[in-house]
């Protein structure tokens, strides 16, 4: 019979802290002084060699994801040399670990799981948000950033509730590859609310809460008691916000923006960097900012995020704040955003335009469509953050190059199936016209 107390051989601990964890690298010094006499083979290799030899088994991979869970596993044992290959092939491997890879591994966190990272966060017991931080055993200085999510609009493919941790953890490489952010002090956080997407409620290797998203006055105690926790566990730390939903992301910020360090990445980070890409449009345009006209195609968190960033550029070139907000006109679901639309978000209102100013515009359904409005309006930037694949047709992108001489055509949408237009088509279209930049590698 097997004795139900019988040990079993230990693992040394510092094999299995992928912080610690410099694998057959530890010189016979290092092994003896960490008791690791005998645990591994006789050989020392540099981090160089085992790097080698991890991007050969990488590339062995059939696939895309798998090479992501390669990866991942790698990230999970040894986070050196994990950043190690990241960083040695970082153009290679960005699409690998974030966009647009990231994406199908979220849709398949909960079948691929093979170990927990980071902090999981569940509304239906917010008690244990400060219990779950202690769990980290870190103090006060010892955290620079945060980047929780709750995972309601992930990149272009919507609610993937607790599988979105993926989307914390993708971002953070990319942080600590691309930008020297010290892995040893970030924190990845699922806040998990619920999910909407049936077929997450109805697999049963689902991870999450089973359940509808919870919304109104718990959901936002739950968000208030995280930045509460958050902030003084760690008060020095960034607190990044990622994939809101269009209802909570603008909300959050302007209501806690002014109490706690509080960064939402879908409209402040893109903004920015959609701000930089413009400017630098700008300059070979040759018109100046003030001067010109913005459509933006979804009018979501991010789209009407970059319109408020370039608006405010267009201020600070000179013009007055109506004229800049009249320069800026937002297409949704429903066409161009008009006054008198009832279903109008209140950050979508201040573009919203009046009546009178397009009666005689062509409708079709009711609605005043994207290329209506390109032609009408003549604009010199066009920007797409609508995930509708496809939506910037040859005749948009014809239509933008016969008002302006040098259009800014930016499709932004990730992951790549849900892009406005491939890069390739809008310079044809445009007889190599266009300056063009999207949101994927």
């Amino acid at each position: 019979m097997t004795d139900s107390h019988a040990r079993t051989p230990a693992i040394p601990g510092v094999l299995v802290d992928p912080l610690r964890n410099r694998g057959v690298a530890f010189t016979p010094e290092e092994r003896e002084a960490l008791g690791l006499t005998g645990r591994l083979p006789s050989a020392v290799l540099t981090l160089d060699r085992q790097a080698q030899r991890a991007y050969q088994q990488m590339q062995a991979q059939n696939s895309d994801l798998a090479k992501n869970v390669y990866l991942e596993q790698l990230h999970d044992r040894n986070e050196t040399l994990y950043f190690k290959v990241l960083t040695e092939h970082l153009a290679e491997l960005l699409p690998i670990v974030y966009d647009p890879t990231v994406g199908e591994a979220i849709e398949k966190y909960s079948h691929e799981y093979r170990r927990p990272r980071g902090i999981f966060l569940s509304v239906d017991r917010p008690d244990d948000i400060e219990k779950a931080f202690a769990t980290l055993q870190l103090g006060p200085e010892d955290v620079d950033l945060i980047v929780c999510t709750d995972a309601e609009e992930i990149l272009g493919i919507g609610d993937w509730g607790v599988n979105g941790i993926q989307i914390s953890v993708g971002k953070l490489a990319v942080y600590t590859a691309a930008a020297g952010i010290d892995p040893s002090r970030v924190v990845p956080v699922s806040l998990d609310v619920g999910t909407d997407r049936a077929s997450l409620q109805e697999d049963p290797l689902y991870l999450g809460n089973r359940h509808p998203r919870v919304r109104g006055a718990d959901y936002d105690s739950f968000i208030e008691k995280y930045l509460e926790t958050a902030s003084s566990a760690f008060p020095d730390a960034l607190l990044h916000f990622e994939d809101f939903g269009p209802s909570n992301a603008r909300r959050i910020l302007e209501q806690y923006g002014g109490r706690y360090r509080i960064f939402n990445d879908d409209m402040q980070g893109t903004g920015a960097i959609t701000l930089a890409a413009a400017l630098s449009a700008v300059k070979v345009s040759g018109v100046r900012m003030r001067d010109q006209k913005l459509v933006v195609f979804g009018a979501g968190t991010a789209g009407v995020g970059i319109a408020d960033q370039l608006r405010d550029t267009m201020i600070r070139d000179g013009a007055d704040a109506e004229r800049a907000a009249a320069q800026v006109w937002l297409v949704d679901k429903q066409g161009l955003l008009i006054r008198d639309m009832t279903d109008l978000r209140d950050f979508q209102q201040t573009y919203a335009r009046d009546p009178a100013e397009i009666a005689d515009w062509e409708r079709s359904d009711g609605q005043v469509s994207l290329l209506e409005t390109v032609r009408r309006v003549e604009p010199t930037i066009l920007l797409g953050t609508s995930t509708a694949h496809g939506a910037f047709t040859r005749e948009v992108v014809e239509a933008m190059s016969e008002g302006t001489e040098r259009p800014i055509i930016f499709p932004i949408s990730n992951p790549t199936s849900r892009i406005e237009a491939m890069p390739a088509d809008v310079i044809a279209w445009s007889r190599g016209k266009a300056l063009v930049a999207t949101g994927i590698p």
